[in-house]
């Protein structure tokens, strides 16, 4: 008898660590990867996700890259390089224009956070101190002044293109994507660009280094919504329709993590914040990061459901001579089961 109970024991064990064995190949082999245009903390609901161990929560372990712009992530996201990517909603409608159906998981700001205008301080100084006055200026061979954004047809684009645009000021000035944070605060540094529109985080170094000044800060909430007229889904994470289809698993996982990573920051102040994220935000000041973080705090959609009335505030946005792109239902381009599961799952 005493054999039999040993023996049991011994195929049982044996059974359990093979079960165990199996289950972390399983889980070691459940990868994912999520994309973020730049190293700023407006992408921070990744950088959560990520360092407070959510995604492993879920039971993946998943790599985040940098795509170095909103258009770089989308083409990353396109060529299936990655499987989520964080960006504007409109890479989402783009994508879906290219041939890639696309879907919004969820928003997370209802105002751009990213749009704060600095212009060269010598020209501040010069008394160019409106976007009125540097609309007006000459470059000194006479050509049009050069606005820098991070990308063409990315975020900062589309919502610094539609404030100039409702002023009567984007054709009077000239465009130019200048890449990331070091970048973009290189061509200002250098006078490359006259002003230059990005996150308060990169607008705030460049002041405090005195290279630009802020003149115009459209996400402010009063200007805001003096031309927007309320707010509106913004940036967002998304994924290809084909990863629903194919990994529907790995999406809720995602969203799970990404949910629990907003209702994370909610909660927390800037400082635990930036403790958290640091290692992803290094290219601007601790100082910078915090106003930008606390600005986040402001913008946020804590709930993340993309309503009617506020997709409909984008569309005069989304659809204009700038993007190209042709109206397409909310329903084509917004899934949010997953977001809905979640918050059953992991209630506020």
């Amino acid at each position: 008898m005493a054999f039999v109970i040993r023996r049991r024991e011994i195929i049982c064990v044996a059974a359990s660590a093979a079960g165990m064995a199996a289950f972390g190949a399983r889980a070691q082999g459940k990868t994912g990867s999520g994309v973020y245009p730049v190293a700023v903390p407006t992408y921070q609901v990744q950088f959560v996700a990520q360092e407070k161990g959510f995604f492993k929560d879920e039971g993946y372990e998943f790599k985040l890259i940098q795509g170095g712009s909103g258009v770089k992530t989308r083409e990353i996201l396109a060529s299936r390089q990655g499987d989520f990517a964080i960006a504007d909603i409109q890479h989402v409608l783009q994508l879906n224009k290219n041939g890639r159906p696309t879907r919004a998981l969820n928003t997370l700001d209802q105002r751009a956070p990213g749009v704060r205008f600095a212009i060269r301080k010598d020209l501040y100084d010069q008394g160019i101190d409106t976007v009125q006055k540097f609309a007006a200026w000459k470059r000194p061979d006479g050509k049009k002044p050069i606005l820098g954004i991070s990308s063409l047809g990315g975020t900062s684009h589309l919502w610094s293109h539609y404030f100039m645009g409702s002023m009567g000021f984007a054709d009077k000035v000239t465009w130019i994507g200048v890449g990331n944070v070091d970048t973009m605060l290189g061509t200002l540094k250098t006078k490359q660009i006259d002003v230059l529109s990005s996150a308060i985080s990169v607008t705030t170094e460049a002041e405090k280094n005195g290279w630009g000044k802020v003149i115009y800060s459209p996400s402010e909430e009063k200007t805001w919504n003096s031309v927007i007229g309320g707010p509106v889904p913004v940036n967002a994470n998304f994924c290809l329709a084909a990863t629903i289809d194919k990994e529907p698993e790995k999406v809720q996982a995602f969203t799970n993590a990404a949910w629990r990573a907003v209702q994370w920051i909610k909660a927390n102040s800037p400082e635990n914040i930036l403790g958290a994220i640091e290692r992803f935000v290094g290219s601007t000041s601790r100082e910078a990061n915090l106003l930008e973080i606390g600005e986040l705090k402001d913008v946020a959609d804590w709930n993340g459901l993309i309503k009617p009335d506020a997709w409909a505030r984008g569309e005069k946005v989304w659809y204009g001579e700038l993007t190209g792109l042709k109206p397409i239902k909310m329903e084509d381009a917004v899934d949010d089961r997953f977001l809905k599961a979640a918050h059953g799952k992991y209630p506020a």
